[in-house]
C-alpha cells in the first residue's frame, strides 16, 4: 500500500525516550485532547446503493441528540441532517470513570455516580439550548454489570431529566458497526472491534458486493481498559503486567476466531479490520506525530500493524509523566494506555493482518443515524477521508 501523508483537511511520533524514533515531533507541551467534532462541522455521508439522495435544508432540519454513558466517558452529540450527512451542532465529552470498582464490588460507587451525574447535568444544560431535539441516551457495561443500576438510572432521571437506556452487548455492537460501516472496503469479511472502559466488543462481519453488512457473530468480553487496569494493578513489573493482560485477551479470543474459521479467511486475503476506541485513535495519533490530536486526520486512516507494534514498545518504555504530557494521550488516559495496548495487541495476534482502518466514531454516531433514518432521512454511516498514516521510522 502506498504510504501518503495526511492532508490538513482530513478528521495523533512521540518523544523517543529510549524507544523508536517517531518522526519529527517530540512532546511539545501538555494540551487537553480535543476529541470532539467541532460544532458547525458537516459530516458527509455516502448514499446507499439504490437510494436517491435528496437535498436537506441544513438550517431548518430537525435536531437529533445522542448520549453515550460508558464505563470511562460520558459523551453527547447534537446534530441535524444535512444533504447526505449530518451537521454537528453541539458536542461534549468528559471522563467520568463510572465503572470504577464495579468488577470488584458489583455496584456503582457513590463518587463515580456523582461524576457521571455532574457530566449528565452538563449534557442536560446543552440540550436545553436545543429545544425539540430528539434524544436517545444509552448506558453500557458499567450499568449492565452493577447491581444498583436501577437506583442509578432513577437518580439520573430525577436529577437531570435524562432517561438512560441500558443497552445489551448486541445493540452496542450494532450501533458501533452502523457508525463504522462506511469505512469497509470490498473484502467479504471484516473484524470490527470497540475497546471500551468496561468491555470490549468484537464483531465478525460479512460484507456483500453492495457494501451491505451482516453481523455473523458478536463477542462481548468483560475486559475494558478500566477494569483490566484495576484487575492487574497488583502486578508491579510493567512488561509482565502487559504480557499477562495480552495473554488473557488472546485466550478469550481464540475460540471465537476458531469457531468462525477466521484463519482460513486470512490466508485468502478476505478479511479487513476496523477499530473504534480511544486506544486505537490514540495509537494512530501517536503514529501520525501530531502536535495535538486532530480527529479529522485520524478518522478513516490506515494504521499499519508494524507501526502499532512500534507505538506499543514506545508506550511501554515511556514514563508516567511523559504519557500524561503527550498531546495525544493526556493525564486522564495515561494510566489506561497499557491495558488498551494489551487488548489491541491481542486482537492483532489473533488476526495478523497488515493494516486496520481507524474510526473516531462510535455509539453516538450510530444512534444519530438510527434517529434520522426513523424520520425518513436518507442517512448513511459517516463517510470519511481515507489516507494512510506516515510510516514510523525504525531504530537506526
Amino acid at each position: 500500500m502506498k504510504q501518503v501523508h495526511p492532508h490538513s483537511n482530513s478528521q495523533g511520533a512521540v518523544s523517543s525516550d529510549g524507544g523508536a524514533a517517531m518522526g519529527e515531533h517530540a512532546v511539545l507541551e501538555v494540551r487537553e485532547k480535543p476529541v470532539l467534532p467541532k460544532p458547525g462541522t458537516t459530516v458527509h455521508t455516502g448514499t446507499p446503493v439504490g437510494t436517491s439522495s435528496r437535498m436537506i435544508d441544513c438550517i431548518t432540519a430537525p435536531l437529533y441528540a445522542a448520549i453515550d454513558l460508558g464505563s470511562s466517558n460520558c459523551r453527547l452529540l447534537v446534530a441535524r441532517p444535512c444533504n447526505d450527512g449530518f451537521k454537528v451542532i453541539d458536542a461534549f465529552s468528559r471522563v467520568v470513570r463510572l465503572g470504577e470498582g464495579v468488577r470488584e464490588k458489583g455496584y456503582l460507587c457513590e463518587a463515580a455516580m456523582d461524576r457521571a451525574i455532574d457530566a449528565l447535568r452538563v449534557c442536560a444544560k446543552k440540550l436545553r439550548k436545543h429545544p425539540g431535539a430528539s434524544l436517545r441516551a444509552v448506558a453500557t457495561e458499567a450499568c449492565r454489570s452493577a447491581n444498583n443500576r436501577d437506583d442509578f438510572i432513577q437518580r439520573v432521571r430525577d436529577e437531570t431529566g435524562i432517561s438512560l437506556d441500558i443497552i445489551n452487548p448486541d445493540e452496542e455492537s450494532r450501533l458501533a458497526l452502523q457508525a463504522c460501516s462506511a469505512l469497509l472496503d470490498e473484502r467479504p469479511y471484516a473484524v470490527v472491534f470497540d475497546i471500551g472502559g468496561g468491555s470490549t466488543e468484537i464483531c465478525w462481519i460479512k460484507v456483500d458486493n453492495t457494501g451491505k453488512t451482516q453481523c455473523i457473530e458478536t463477542l462481548s468480553m468483560p475486559c475494558g481498559v478500566l477494569c483490566l487496569t484495576e484487575r492487574y494493578a497488583s502486578v508491579e513489573e510493567r512488561r509482565q503486567r502487559f504480557e499477562a493482560m495480552r495473554t488473557e485477551i488472546r485466550e478469550r479470543l481464540e475460540e471465537f476466531a476458531s469457531r468462525n474459521c477466521c484463519s482460513d479467511m486470512l490466508d485468502d486475503d478476505k478479511v479487513q479490520m476496523v477499530g473504534t476506541s480511544g486506544t486505537v485513535t490514540t495509537f494512530c495519533g501517536i503514529a501520525l506525530g501530531l502536535e495535538r490530536y486532530e480527529r479529522h486526520k485520524v478518522d478513516g486512516s490506515d494504521l499499519r500493524f508494524d507501526d502499532a507494534e512500534r507505538v506499543t514498545e514506545l508506550l511501554l518504555r515511556m514514563e508516567s509523566d511523559k504519557r500524561k504530557g503527550h498531546p495525544c494521550i493526556g493525564n486522564q488516559r495515561a494510566e489506561l494506555m497499557d491495558a488498551g495496548a494489551a487488548i489491541f495487541a491481542a486482537i492483532r495476534d489473533i488476526w495478523p493482518l497488515a493494516t486496520l482502518k481507524v474510526a473516531d466514531r462510535g455509539l453516538r454516531e450510530g444512534i444519530l443515524v438510527d434517529l434520522m433514518r426513523a424520520d425518513g432521512h436518507a442517512i448513511d454511516p459517516c463517510d470519511a477521508r481515507r489516507h494512510t498514516v506516515s510510516h514510523i521510522k525504525a531504530n537506526s
